[in-house]
Order: C-alpha cells, then sequence, then structure tokens
C-alpha cells in the first residue's frame, strides 16, 4: 500500500524535532514508526515491529477490513473444502444412506456453484471468493430494508423520512392522518426553521395566495397558486400516478406540470389545471421525419382547456449538453400517443441538447411570439 510504505520511512514528529535541535547526521532506526491508514473517527495507531516473525496478518495484509476467515478464503480453499466434504459425505453412507445421500447432493451443489464463480469473467468478487462472494450481494439486498426498519430514525430518511412517509401512506388508504401537537425534531437544532406567532394576526384572503401570470400582451392570464405539481414526464411515472396528480391539482386548485413527455391521456382524464412543457424534442408538437417543431399539431394540443400555460424547457437539466434518449424498447403505445410518435414500429425517441427551432434570444423571443399566437 502507498501510503503505508510512505509512512514506514517517515520519522515521528518529536523524533524529527529533536534530532533537528541536536544536528545529528543519521535519525536511529528504532525511532521511525509505522501507522495504520487513517479513517474517519480513528487516531493512527503504531503498529508492531514483526520484523523476521511469521504471522498471518503479515500473509493477508496489516489491515483486515473483514472476518479472518472472509479475508483469506481463496478458491484454492474452496478446493480443499470440496474435497473435505466429499469425503464427510462418503463415510456418512457409511452412518445412514439418507445422511450421506443428503450430504452428497448438499456437496454437488456447493461444488457447481463454486466452480461456476471461477469459471465466469463477469464478476471479481465471484471469481476471487467463489461461494462466500454470493454473500455480498444478499448483504446489498437486505440492507435497504435493514436499514430502513432497525437503523433509520422516524426523522432520518431523506428525501422523505418515515414520519412523513407514514402520513403520506395514512391520507392515501383515506385514514385519519391528523397529526397531534408535538414533535420529534430537534428545535434546537441549527437551521430548524419554525412560524412565530403574531399578537396581531390578520385575515388572509385566497387570492392573495395566487400570482397572475400573463403581461398585457397575454390574451389568456392565469392565476396560480404559489405551491404547484412540478414537471415529471408521463413514463417517468405511471399511469395512476399521473391521475393522482393530477386529481391532487383538481382537488387543490394548483396546476401540474406535464413534463417534456408531452400530454398523455392520464394527464387529460381527471380534467386538473395543465403546463403544458415543451423541450428540446417538442413532444407533442413534432414533425417525426426530422424531429422539428410542428405548429399544427402544438395549435391541436394547446387549444386544450385544460391546458392552461405553455413552459418552454430551453435545454435538458439532467443531461445538459448532451441531450437524452428513450430507447424503442420502452416506447408503450401510450408514451407514443403523448409524444406525438405516430404508428410503430418505434426509433429511439432523440431528445436533443437544445433547440432546433430558434438559435439566438431574438429567434427565441420570436418563437414565444409564434407560440402565443397558436395558443
Amino acid at each position: 500500500m502507498l501510503r503505508a510504505s510512505l509512512s514506514s520511512v517517515r520519522p515521528s514528529f518529536a523524533t524529527l524535532h529533536s534530532s533537528v535541535l541536536r544536528s545529528s547526521i543519521a535519525v536511529p532506526r528504532a525511532t521511525f514508526t509505522t501507522t495504520q491508514p487513517l479513517f474517519e473517527g480513528r487516531t493512527p495507531a503504531p503498529l508492531k515491529d514483526t520484523s523476521g516473525v511469521f504471522s498471518k496478518e503479515k500473509t493477508v495484509g496489516n489491515v483486515n477490513y473483514h472476518p479472518d476467515f472472509l479475508h483469506a478464503w481463496t478458491p484454492e480453499l474452496f478446493k480443499k473444502s470440496v474435497a473435505g466434504l466429499a469425503v464427510v459425505s462418503g463415510l456418512s453412507c457409511f452412518l445412514h444412506p439418507v445422511l450421506g445421500l443428503g450430504l452428497g447432493g448438499f456437496t454437488t451443489a456447493y461444488a457447481a456453484l463454486g466452480y461456476t464463480d471461477m469459471k465466469q469473467t463477469r464478476h471479481t468478487i465471484r471469481r476471487n471468493f467463489p461461494v462466500v462472494g454470493h454473500l455480498r450481494y444478499l448483504f446489498e439486498t437486505l440492507r435497504p430494508g435493514l436499514y430502513q426498519y432497525f437503523i433509520e430514525s422516524d426523522t432520518g430518511g431523506v428525501p422523505f423520512n418515515r414520519e412523513k412517509r407514514g402520513m403520506a401512506y395514512q391520507r392515501s388508504k383515506n385514514i385519519d392522518a391528523t397529526m397531534p401537537f408535538g414533535t420529534k425534531m430537534d428545535v434546537y437544532e441549527e437551521g430548524y426553521e419554525w412560524l412565530n406567532h403574531s399578537l396581531w394576526p390578520q385575515h388572509l384572503n385566497v387570492e392573495d395566495s395566487r400570482t397572475l401570470i400573463g403581461g398585457p400582451q397575454c390574451t389568456q392570464p392565469y392565476s396560480a397558486a404559489l405551491l404547484n405539481v412540478s414537471a415529471m414526464s408521463y413514463g417517468a411515472l405511471s399511469d395512476n400516478a399521473i391521475m393522482a396528480l393530477n386529481q391532487g391539482a383538481k382537488q387543490g386548485g394548483f396546476y401540474h406540470n406535464t413534463g417534456e413527455g408531452g400530454i398523455s391521456k392520464f394527464h387529460r382524464a381527471p380534467g386538473g389545471d395543465i403546463v403544458w412543457n415543451v423541450g428540446t424534442g417538442y413532444f407533442g408538437c413534432r414533425n417525426n421525419s426530422d424531429g422539428s417543431f410542428c405548429p399544427e399539431m402544438f395549435k391541436d394540443n394547446a387549444q386544450t382547456e385544460a391546458v392552461k400555460m405553455i413552459e418552454i424547457k430551453l435545454s435538458q437539466g439532467a443531461k445538459p449538453a448532451h441531450g437524452g434518449m428513450l430507447p424503442k424498447e420502452k416506447i408503450s403505445a401510450a408514451i407514443a400517443e403523448a409524444r406525438g410518435l405516430g404508428e410503430g414500429p418505434y426509433e429511439d425517441c432523440n431528445s436533443p441538447p437544445r433547440h432546433s427551432a430558434f438559435n439566438t434570444p431574438y429567434e427565441f423571443a420570436e418563437f414565444i411570439a409564434t407560440v402565443r399566437e397558436l395558443r
């Protein structure tokens, strides 16, 4: 290990300091120390000098991150274990045939799994740690559930902790989700936010909680709520999820942003207000031949009663300068309908990194004017 090799030739601070004061020519070998790599929460401790002493620790490394049997497990050791199990299985047949048959079957399965691990070249862990390497994948599978149910606190999960998830589950099942006063949060934690009481509270009008969007040239201004459903395309979310969000938007009096994937039938069904997100792929308003903007298709979708505003997405936020790609294998009939891809068979659906309808700020302003006239 490079870190260990460098530390082995580095004198301690006290030794170096004293040698400088005395202007000594050489530092005695006995004053050199070797330290373990620094881990979070651990102070480096000097290792024992094992020069000339044979030990298992030296053969497998100074730092052991795993139990000894895992650290020392090798394909050779696996082969020896197979041979041992084979001998035990054979001897067991003399004690009881059923016992011998059971151990023989276990040994056969164990050996087949291990030799398969050693022959494959896809997973290094399985190749170097036959059979035992599967424990790693088992623990990775169990880890999220174990962490959630046994380690995670009610307020420690991200992005939504267990307390908030429980409230959402109760409300989705029409169970009384009224929360009592009191909190499990650390109200003295730095950054904790709260609302102070007012000695002279004012009456809040519903109109004050909304904002009017649309300038003098806008013929259909929209009164939007301050909190709304942000963009998430159909396909990223399921049919029921889209309908539930739009139904919630309808009941709450706020809008639902479609995301770049176009207006699906699941956006339209509940009847909530819709903000149509038009991105670089022009889904729902594109010419399939070259992926360019199609004014006629845009006009048909924009004049839908539920569409209250048009949002022009300038670039791929999650994939800047690269664009996105929806593989043809994932394109269903409902996705093709929402994106205006026509009849199948479908090709890979590309979202370019930039718009093709405009190139400069002036052309962008002209494009906005065109969209407004079509609307």
